[in-house]
C-alpha cells in the first residue's frame, strides 16, 4: 500500500490562499501552474472536502478552506525555526535579537556586557528597550525580557540569573539630621524616596527570621527609574530602598550608609524569560548563557 505524505500539498494550498491567485501562488513557490493546481487538487481529494472556490476570476477558500488554513497559520514558521535549529548547530549563530530590560539592571550591567557579547559574535545584532513595562512577548514579538519578580505564562520559559540583595540606605549627613531608624517602622517619621513601579505598591517589607514588619510608605519623593532613586538618595533628599545592582558600589564607597541591617527586604530576581519555541534560535540559547555566566561573576547579583 502507497504510503501518502502527510505535507504533500500543503506548501502549494497555503501559496494559492495567500495570493488568492493559483498563477500568483505557483510563482511564489518557483513551481508550474499546473503542478500547483495538481497538488491542491490532491489534497482536496485525500481530506474528502474542498478548500477553494475557483472562478475563472478569483480563488477564495471555502469556510472548510478557512479552518484548515486556521490551522496551519504557524507551520511555516515553524519550519524555518526548525531549519535554522538545525542549521545552527553547524554554524555561529547569527541574526537580530529583540530584547526588552529594566533601565536600572541595563544602566550597571547589560550594556557592558551586550558590547562584550557583540563583540565576541559579530554575526548577531540586538535592538534592546529599556522599560519596566510588561510585555507580551509573542504580540510584541521580543525574542528575550529580562526581569526581576514576575508571573510566567505557560508558554514561557525562565532561566534565574541571580538574585541582588535589597539595602534601606541613605546619606550620612541626612541621617545625622534626622536621626539613624532602628525598627522598621521609624521610617513613617522619615522622607522616604520611593519605586513606583513596586508590585505590592506604596509598602516596604522588612524579614528578620521568621519576623515581617510591611511599613506603609508616604513618599516625599517617588519616581519610576531606579537611578534616578540613587541620584536623588546621593543628594540627601532621604532614604531609599534599591538593589545591590544599582547602589552596592555606592554603599562599599561610603556615599550611601545602610540602616536596619538587622531586617533584610526580599531579594531581587532577576530571570531571563523567552518563548517556549520547539526550536529555540540559536543566538537567543547563546545570549542566555552568556548572560548567565556574567551575572555569576557579580557580587551585586548573587544574595546571600
Amino acid at each position: 500500500m502507497k504510503t501518502v505524505d502527510p505535507m504533500h500539498g500543503l506548501a502549494a494550498f497555503l501559496a494559492v490562499a495567500e495570493h488568492e491567485s493559483f498563477t500568483a501562488g505557483a510563482a511564489a513557490l518557483g513551481l508550474s501552474r499546473a503542478t500547483v493546481s495538481a497538488q491542491v487538487a490532491e489534497l482536496e481529494a485525500r481530506l474528502g472536502v474542498r478548500l477553494l472556490h475557483r472562478s475563472t476570476r478569483s480563488v477564495r477558500l471555502t469556510p472548510a478552506g478557512e479552518a484548515y488554513r486556521a490551522r496551519l497559520a504557524d507551520l511555516p514558521g515553524r519550519m524555518v525555526e526548525a531549519e535554522r535549529a538545525a542549521r545552527a548547530e553547524q554554524t555561529a549563530p547569527e541574526g537580530q535579537l529583540r530584547v526588552t530590560a529594566p533601565p536600572d539592571l541595563a544602566m550597571r550591567f547589560l550594556i557592558p556586557w551586550v558590547a562584550e557579547f557583540l563583540q565576541r559574535h559579530p554575526g548577531i545584532s540586538i535592538a534592546m528597550e529599556l522599560s519596566n513595562a510588561p510585555r507580551n512577548l509573542i504580540e510584541s514579538r521580543f525574542d528575550l525580557a529580562i526581569r526581576g519578580t514576575l508571573a510566567v505564562e505557560a508558554n514561557l520559559v525562565t532561566r534565574a540569573l541571580g538574585r541582588s540583595r535589597l539595602f534601606t540606605c541613605a546619606r550620612a549627613d541626612y541621617l545625622e539630621r534626622r536621626g539613624t531608624p532602628q525598627v522598621p517602622m521609624d521610617l513613617v517619621e522619615h522622607d522616604l524616596l520611593h519605586f513606583a513601579a513596586l508590585r505590592q505598591g506604596r509598602s516596604w517589607s522588612f524579614l528578620r527570621g521568621e519576623e515581617r514588619v510591611d511599613v506603609p510608605v508616604s513618599p516625599r519623593l517617588e519616581l519610576s527609574d531606579g537611578w534616578a532613586l540613587r541620584a536623588a538618595a546621593l543628594e540627601g533628599a532621604g532614604v531609599v530602598q534599591l538593589p545591590a545592582f544599582i547602589i552596592g558600589h555606592d554603599l562599599r564607597e561610603g556615599r550611601l550608609v545602610p540602616i536596619l541591617t538587622g531586617w533584610q527586604g526580599r531579594p531581587v530576581p532577576l530571570h531571563a524569560v523567552y518563548p517556549d519555541n520547539r526550536q529555540i534560535a540559536g543566538r537567543v540559547r547563546t545570549f542566555v548563557t552568556f548572560l548567565a555566566t556574567k551575572a555569576r561573576a557579580e557580587p551585586d547579583l548573587q544574595a546571600d
